[in-house]
């Protein structure tokens, strides 16, 4: 059994690498290795400080000064449409770029479809750092950012999935519910290659998170404190969707959300383990207690009962009534599946049986709402389909 005392040693011996096991050494090299790299990938400052004042741009601007102008020059009613047209015209096309509530809306609709297409959280945390990064060299107007999110995500989606768990590009872009094409998609993810020089493999904080679970697991044997990797990871994934939490240092947010969740689990034991790493990483106490309060923050934000989660938010198919009326009657012309005969399979039975299958295939993959969830058809098309 590894005691406290045992682990503080073990920890404060890191600098001679010697006395730690081959699996901990190769952790700690790591992680000083990506520590030094981690700079390189991180959004620029200045941009996202762009985003952060963008809100609401034009809102407050003072129309009664342009409409006490305008008074001599026309008519008062011709007066309010003038002023009135230059406001719009203003607010849509001379505004500042995207906003930080436009940009935490988009991160949370790439949550939403990395999670509908069963892509890992590595996926989506390298969509939102290309995003971020992406966001903050650019001045983009709110109308791209569909398109540029999306891109990102299957940017992420191939470089990280398996090809055979890339859905078609078209699939995600119906899904989406996105009204840019195929090769829309295809330029702006030739821009975003260009604009950062190539350099999509990113240095994120769930690298750093997966690194510290890990040394936090080979320095004890108490695993029954250590949380999971999949609640660490959705505590991180909730940290991103507000733009806030870009500007943190990977490294340092990422032993932020660990400090947070072991000093919600009064962990004191494990909380050592992670003090006696920051003193190792030279990570500086002020900054790691300003993310960890931030951290903290979110995390009661987010388990409150008004917050809309990203991860359990369904995606809903939006048709046109002439498209539904198609689907209430496709609904009822699906034929039954054949029966399958309990005796051996005659070649000629299986060929039928088979081509039958494949045509009901096609008459149901063409909607996504085919497994009866009723997240996509409304509720009385399954219910009478039951009468």
């Amino acid at each position: 059994m590894c005691t406290n005392s045992s682990c503080s040693k073990r920890l404060a011996r890191m600098q001679d690498l010697q006395d730690l096991d081959n699996e901990t050494c190769w952790l700690v090299k790591e992680l000083k290795s990506y520590i030094a790299q981690e700079a390189d990938f991180l959004p620029r400052e200045t941009g996202l400080n762009i985003m952060e004042s963008a809100a609401e741009v034009g809102i407050a601007i003072p129309v009664t000064q342009f409409y006490i102008l305008y008074l001599p020059f026309s008519s008062v009613l011709m007066c309010y449409f003038d002023v009135l047209l230059w406001c719009l015209t203003f607010i849509f096309q001379n505004h500042n770029g995207v906003s930080a509530k436009c940009r935490n809306a988009k991160v949370e609709d790439l949550w939403s479809l990395a999670s509908f297409f069963g892509f890992s959280t590595q996926t989506f945390v390298l969509a939102v750092n290309l995003l971020d990064r992406f966001l903050a060299i650019m001045k983009v107007q709110p109308k791209h950012v569909p398109c540029i999110g999306v891109s990102c995500l299957h940017i992420a989606a191939k470089m990280v999935e398996d090809e055979c768990n890339i859905s078609p590009t078209h699939e995600l872009i119906r899904i989406s519910q996105s009204k840019f094409t195929v090769s829309d998609l295809s330029r702006m993810e030739k821009i975003i290659s260009e604009k950062l020089n190539l350099e999509l493999k990113a240095i994120t904080a769930l690298t750093f998170l997966h690194l510290y679970h890990a040394v936090i697991v080979s320095l004890t044997s108490e695993r029954g404190e250590i949380p999971s990797i999949e609640r660490l990871e959705a505590q991180l994934k909730a940290c991103l969707c507000q733009l806030i939490f870009s500007k943190a240092k990977p490294s340092v947010l990422a032993l932020s959300v660990i400090t947070q969740e072991f000093d919600a689990l009064q962990s004191l034991a494990m909380l050592e383990i992670v003090q006696e790493l920051q003193r190792h990483l030279k990570i500086i106490d002020s900054e790691l207690l300003y993310w960890r309060g931030l951290v903290a923050k979110c995390m009661t934000e987010y388990s409150s009962s008004e917050c809309n989660k990203p991860d359990n938010k369904k995606l809903v198919w939006i048709v046109s009534r002439r498209t539904a009326q198609n689907l209430h009657a496709n609904h009822f012309s699906v034929p039954e599946l054949p029966t399958i005969p309990e005796g051996s399979w005659d070649e000629s039975e299986s060929e039928d049986s088979c081509e039958d299958m494949s045509c009901e295939e096609d008459s149901l993959c063409g909607s996504p709402g085919s497994d009866a969830e009723g997240a996509f058809f409304p509720s009385e098309f399954c219910n009478q389909g039951r009468k």
